[in-house]
């Protein structure tokens, strides 16, 4: 038994006396067994509580009554080894079955607070590597990736009940829904870093789920016909880059890191294209239904219920997260023509849409025909043009 706050790391038993103070039990009076008389009310505090033979004890020191700790271990050392017995958490014979710890273990990947990055996980791993020399398991490390999560500030101050500067989430989902909380969080802030919380940030992302559910309302006919893309226009190609290279970021950041906040920018981006584009009179309506499609796909994983509804609005059967996660077409990633930016002593001064991959001799020439930059060159000293084809073209002057 041990004192949490006292005597944590202390074999030996310890009683309260209220003439000796803390004391320490005798050498010869140990063990001090368990008892078995205990009730797991669930209450929180330890069921040795509710064995009285066990709380009330003699003082070693005077022989009047004591009382005997029951923290007999921290919190955290309880939950050292939660993971492994997820895996096994019927057996009644033993804590976990090796087999089966081996089979599911160790966890791909661990997201936590920071305040878990020190006691939790160093308990954890420290578990761990005793069962591993104790042959109960084959892996020497419980988790394989660590997330340390930021936290929710409010004016500056992490949020806590003990400060009183808590947001009530089931206020902020009763007035603007759930996904538009969730969608906040994701976007405010990547997430190793803390959030700021801002009612302003939430009404933004609630405009901007009703402005994704117009679209899709209003266009919600033509997804469900059967169309085919046929001759496109610079713009079709465009709208389709813009979609396919939406789809190709988004997944990236998903698969390759946390990017909740990049993905979710990238999608308002795409939105914001979409708008523009459906208002074209030489729109195609294949190019709409795959930018749609494409959106809600996308929209699904940060707003789930919206997903599933706009799913449905668009004629789809069963629910958005039955699909396989779609492929971003690599031929709608080639341009015809590209932006590149002409910069006068490292400033932007112009941009220029030009055939894709001109050369850096045809970039350069272009970019000393611009009108504009001429009048800006016009009575200098060329120093050099620097041309990096699809990019940028860079004239020094002097």
């Amino acid at each position: 038994m041990l004192s949490r706050q006292r005597y944590w790391g202390c074999p030996i038993p310890v009683v309260y006396c209220d003439d000796c103070g803390i004391v320490h039990e005798k050498k010869e009076n140990l063990p001090v067994l368990l008892p078995t008389d205990v009730e797991f009310t669930g209450k929180g505090e330890s069921p040795l509580t509710t064995s009285k033979e066990f709380m009330n004890a003699t003082c070693p020191k005077c022989g009047k009554p004591a009382k005997r700790e029951v923290d007999t271990m921290d919190t955290f050392v309880d939950s050292s080894w939660y993971f492994l017995r997820y895996t096994d958490n019927k057996n009644e014979e033993e804590a976990f079955d090796s087999d089966l710890a081996n089979k599911w273990l160790p966890v791909d990947q661990y997201i936590g607070g920071v305040e878990h990055a020190i006691l939790h996980l160093l308990y954890a791993r420290w578990f761990v590597k005793a069962f591993y020399k104790m042959g109960m398991v084959n892996f020497r490390e419980p988790f394989k990736n660590l997330l340390t999560q930021g936290m929710v500030l409010k004016d500056g101050t992490k949020m806590s009940k003990s400060k009183g500067n808590t947001v009530s989430p089931v206020e902020i989902i009763e007035e603007y829904g759930a996904d538009t909380a969730r969608l906040f969080v994701l976007f405010a802030a990547p997430p190793e870093r803390d959030l700021e919380w801002s009612e302003q940030g939430v009404d933004g992302c609630f405009r901007f789920l009703n402005r994704v559910y117009r679209l899709v309302d209003e266009l919600k006919d033509i997804v469900k016909e059967d169309t085919s893309f046929g001759e496109m226009t610079k713009e079709d190609k465009h709208m389709r880059f813009t979609v396919n290279t939406t789809l190709k970021k988004v997944t990236e950041d998903l698969s390759e890191k946390f990017g909740f906040n990049t993905a979710i920018s990238a999608l308002m981006e795409l939105i914001n294209e979409a708008y523009k584009y459906k208002e074209l009179d030489t729109r195609n309506n294949a190019v709409l239904k795959e930018c749609v499609e494409t959106v809600i796909v996308i929209l699904a994983p940060f707003a789930p219920h919206l997903g599933d509804e706009l799913w449905s609005i668009i004629g789809k059967e069963g629910s958005v997260f039955s699909i396989s996660w779609p492929k971003y077409d690599e031929t709608a990633l080639v341009q015809d023509e590209i932006e590149v930016v002409v910069q006068v002593n490292g400033k932007v001064r112009d941009k220029m849409n030009i055939p894709a991959n001109t050369s850096k001799e045809d970039l350069e020439k272009l970019a000393m025909d611009n009108n504009k930059i001429k009048e800006l060159v016009e009575g200098k000293t060329i120093v050099k043009i620097v041309g990096v084809p699809n990019k940028l073209v860079n004239i020094v002057v002097k």
